[in-house]
């Protein structure tokens, strides 16, 4: 496939969803990134301009997306991003309609289709679900090396919710795609029994996951729980009639229970039994792809690339030499690996960017701070103040980095309380996770090496028992801690500073970071989302650009 390399490219992700129903059914969190030259200059994810999760109503504002970065005339390449439930996009307007090939097979690159822009036929292209999630790898880690193992695993891609690939001699190969492991992704995304415990309604699914990977620490696997739940099909569809499980509960197991109490063990040792398959046998999978084609390295991407647990085990095996899985690992980085597969084809090389690509509309991405802000900050934190962080350009993907970040002491469980329940309102459940520089997390765990993925904060860590006190309020009941590391200055001058004064200047090694927002909302983008949101919250102050400002 031949593409003209002086033309930049426009890749979208905005598949129309089954019906218009107020929350996400099967599609989610559209995006658009705009490339260069092997440069990401642009990238949005929906939610953080329309303030609605997990948006997925492109059709509905593309055309003002556009307008507003003046893009709507550029001669640019496009490429989309398909889904299980379409290939075609029509915005609200029909200026922009997209229809792409109709396969049974899953392609391994760009297919051509129809496209009509703004009154002219167009070029288009489409790029398949799961190969935009492995290209997403390439902006932060660069081209694949040499004899790598790619994986997406998530909910449902374009013919597949696993597909498996090899990189060798500089040629991409598709292993193997399917359905097989379905069932693991469904306990955590389309489970009746999971949502009841967790207590979520048909508009939190997406939220699941993550509160049922924190709420399972509290419970123990147990064989004879998996064999019940698998002998009762893991109770997927009690949707609406609860009383089955109870009556099997108490026929079963001769415990008396009538209603999903979040405090009780029999139904926190579900949810750990629930985690524990998945870990189990999707690392099982990861092992035999691995024996089978001896890869070195492992690019992993995809909605279920954010289980922690799982990753950390995978990390832990030493399977191979290095792991990468992008901080956009679920759909919120589709558009980023279309156009990254198309720039790559064009340029051969994609230009390594920071986990800070969320940028449109946003002035710059430098701001300025002087050594006296930052000494300003590091004080009112140190006197248990809970503060903001709207910097710059913001982060790619579903967690804060520092860059649109809530901080506050790591050291007290009554303040992360706090942070998470009172101004997030989250979860009991839930823990926040900690930030500090590479040397205090060998300092808390223990280990001579910290693995890169930890700045993207993809993996947990034992930390140890006698040092549990001084972070008390970012390790979780089973003593681990979702750690985001930053190795250097250049990840985030800011960040790097705050904690170094921190450390240096009052013997504190560690924050709370967790991301700026509350409960139903998207992580805040500009200022001026950052200022209603700071004060909706009712914290204490908010850093903008650099600069604190009390509340």
């Amino acid at each position: 496939m031949k593409l003209n390399k002086s033309k930049s490219t426009l890749a979208i992700y905005g598949i129309k969803d089954i019906k218009n129903s107020g929350y996400p059914v099967f599609v989610h969190d559209h995006n658009v990134s705009f490339f260069d030259k092997g440069k990401l200059l642009k990238h949005v994810q929906l939610e953080r301009i329309t303030r609605t999760k997990y948006d997925n109503s492109l059709d509905l504002n593309i055309h003002s997306l556009l307008k507003s970065e003046k893009l709507i005339q550029d001669d640019c390449d496009i490429v989309f991003v398909d889904n299980i439930i379409g290939r075609a996009f029509i915005s609200e307007d029909g200026e922009i309609r997209f229809e792409g090939p109709v396969n049974n097979e899953l392609a391994i690159g760009l297919e051509k289709g129809r496209c009509w822009w703004y009154g002219d036929e167009r070029e288009a292209y489409i790029l398949n679900h799961e190969l935009a999630h492995i290209y997403s790898c390439l902006p932060f880690f660069g081209n694949f090396r040499e004899n790598s193992l790619l994986v997406h695993f998530d909910g449902g891609a374009s013919l597949s919710n696993f597909s498996a690939w090899v990189y060798k001699q500089e040629s991409l190969k598709k292993l193997e795609y399917h359905w097989d492991l379905k069932y693991l992704s469904s306990l955590f995304n389309a489970n009746a029994l999971a949502f009841s415990i967790i207590g979520a309604r048909e508009f939190d699914q997406h939220s699941v996951p993550g509160k049922l990977m924190g709420y399972a620490s509290y419970g123990k696997y147990s064989e004879a729980l998996e064999d019940w739940l698998i002998k009762n099909d893991y109770f997927q569809d009690i949707w609406k009639k609860k009383t089955p499980f109870f009556e099997k509960v108490k026929n079963d197991w001769g415990i008396d229970i009538n209603s999903f109490d979040q405090h009780n063990s029999f139904l926190q040792n579900i949810a750990a039994t629930f985690q524990y398959i998945f870990q189990r046998d999707f690392v099982r999978k990861i092992e035999e792809l691995q024996k089978r084609e001896e890869s070195d390295y492992l690019y992993l991407t995809g909605g279920s690339a954010l289980n922690i647990l799982a990753n950390t085990q995978i990390i832990t095996k030493k399977l191979f030499k290095e792991v990468f899985i992008p901080p956009c690992t679920n759909d919120s980085g589709l558009s980023i690996g279309a156009g990254a597969f198309m720039e790559q084809i064009k340029h051969s090389e994609i230009r390594k960017h920071s986990p800070f690509i969320n940028n449109w509309n946003l002035p710059d991405e430098k701001f300025d701070y002087f050594k006296q802000d930052v000494s300003d900050i590091a004080n009112e934190l140190v006197q248990e103040k809970v503060i903001a962080v709207c910097n710059g350009f913001a982060e790619s993907g579903p967690r804060a980095l520092g860059n649109r970040s809530i901080l506050a002491l790591a050291n007290s469980s009554i303040l992360a309380k706090k942070v998470s329940e009172e101004h997030k309102k989250r979860e009991w459940y839930r823990p926040v996770a900690p930030i500090m520089l590479e040397k205090n997390t060998r300092y808390f765990t223990g280990l001579t090496e910290i693995p890169a993925l930890s700045k993207f904060m993809l993996l947990d860590f034992k930390v140890i028992n006698e040092k549990i006190k001084e972070i008390e309020g970012v390790v979780h009941v089973d003593g681990t801690s979702r750690i985001q590391t930053i190795f250097n200055r250049e990840e985030n001058p800011f960040m790097f500073d705050l904690l170094n004064e921190l450390e240096e200047k009052h013997k504190i090694k560690a924050l709370i970071n967790t991301s700026f927002n509350i409960k139903g909302e998207p992580i805040v983008h500009a200022a001026d989302d950052a200022i209603r949101s700071a004060k909706n919250m009712k914290l204490d102050g908010l850093v903008l650009n650099g600069k604190f400002q009390k509340l």
